[in-house]
């Protein structure tokens, strides 16, 4: 003999009725009164969630057959911190209570994202950080309850549903509804009376706690690769935790530029140099020094590159197999030299070809662009006039061509 049948009247089905009409009910009645589809019908659906979740329940269903609805709360048995969205989900995705299989809908909490700031070095040597954080863990005062058993009530904010409706007004006859979590109970549509709440986390059933994190930093690991701590996240009673994810960020470099595998250095040499051959001294990101040598009679010229192969980057998880150093060489000219050294620097280059100047040609000033630009000039001047307003026809810094 059924002792209450509340539950039964809901979904519209006899106390006999088996699991598959069951199913055929709630799935009628979940269509009708989902909240996207009635918005003001959110007390109804939840209602017809619980009273589905009981009854597809063989063990809740017999207690509730023979105690009712007072037998579940004094038991100790209730939605289990489902919201009626939850077993909609599970329901129409082919989870516990739909005929697609019995996998259970993962509940995951959310990853925790933290960037860390790691030097080239870090990247190029491998390090270990430690990393101190605060997140969220189960109260073990109350077990994650909140507070006593069988404290948990309807909350009277959302009337359980778990959500509120706002309504906006945005012209004559036209109006918006906006549905948010209940702050009240943060969407869960049960809180626990404050009287029975728990004196460690106030009824939060959560707790904060103190966290470090010895985060190992690879050998060849790049700006921006994550590295990730499963379950370390926050904890929420019936949810697993979600993760926390260390975002690499790699600091500018002083010296060196990384291209994937490739390190980048842009050395500044003399004329002299460039002409005459060199040796330069560089120091690796890890402490070495290597020899650059430019034999005399092998010229570079501005912006040349040339490379070292080897002496680059590791590669993630293959450390001994290294990219290459790329080098760029900027040539750096003297300002001026003096007049005597001039023969005897022509003598040692290539003879300069000889300009043929038409008979007409007009003489004219080089300027450099910065003193050019805050010039004024006139016919007595320059022999020519010039509006100050027009653009100006030069190009960067203008020097004579010896060959």
């Amino acid at each position: 003999m059924v002792k209450e049948t509340t539950y039964y009247d809901i979904l519209g089905v006899k106390p006999n009725c088996n699991n598959d009409e069951l199913k055929k009910a709630y799935r009628k009645l979940a269509l009708k009164f989902h909240p996207d589809k009635n918005p003001n019908e959110g007390e109804k659906f939840k209602q017809i969630s619980q009273a589905y979740e009981v009854l597809s329940n063989a063990d809740k269903r017999q207690i509730y057959d023979q105690g009712g609805e007072q037998a579940l709360k004094e038991g100790g048995i209730g939605s289990n911190g489902h919201s009626p969205m939850d077993i909609f989900d599970m329901f129409f995705s082919g989870g516990p209570f739909g005929g697609g299989g019995r996998r259970r809908r993962e509940h995951r909490g959310k990853d925790v994202v933290h960037q860390l700031a790691v030097s080239l070095e870090d990247l190029y040597k491998g390090a270990s950080r430690k990393l101190a954080l605060e997140k969220n863990v189960i109260c073990d005062k109350c077990e994650g309850r909140g507070g006593k058993k069988g404290a948990v009530e309807t909350c009277s904010n959302c009337r359980g549903t778990g959500y509120q409706v706002t309504v906006q007004q945005l012209g004559p006859g036209m109006i918006q509804q906006i549905q948010s979590a209940c702050s009240e109970c943060r969407g869960e549509g049960q809180r626990i009376n404050p009287k029975d709440r728990c004196k460690t986390c106030n009824g939060r059933k959560t707790i904060r706690d103190r966290k470090i994190l010895e985060v190992h930093i690879d050998k060849g690991m790049h700006d921006g690769q994550k590295i990730v701590f499963n379950g370390e996240g926050d904890q929420d009673p019936g949810l697993e935790p979600g993760d926390i994810v260390v975002l690499l960020e790699e600091k500018e470099h002083p010296v060196f530029k990384r291209t994937r595998n490739d390190l980048i250095l842009r050395m500044t040499i003399d004329l002299v140099e460039a002409l005459c051959g060199f040796q330069k001294v560089i120091r690796t990101l890890d402490d070495r020094d290597l020899v650059v040598t430019v034999i005399p009679g092998e010229v570079i010229k501005p912006g040349d590159v040339k490379c070292i192969v080897g002496e680059g980057m590791p590669h993630y998880k293959n450390p001994f197999e290294k990219g290459r150093l790329i080098i760029q060489f900027l040539v750096e000219f003297p300002q001026s030299l003096p007049p005597e050294k001039i023969p005897m620097l022509e003598s040692c280059l290539p003879a300069r070809s000889e300009a043929i100047i038409p008979e007409n040609a007009e003489e004219c000033v080089l300027l450099d662009m910065d003193s050019a630009s805050d010039r004024k000039y006139d016919h007595n001047q320059s022999g020519n006039a010039y509006d100050e307003d027009e653009p100006s026809m030069g190009g960067s810094r203008v020097q004579c061509a010896s060959h």
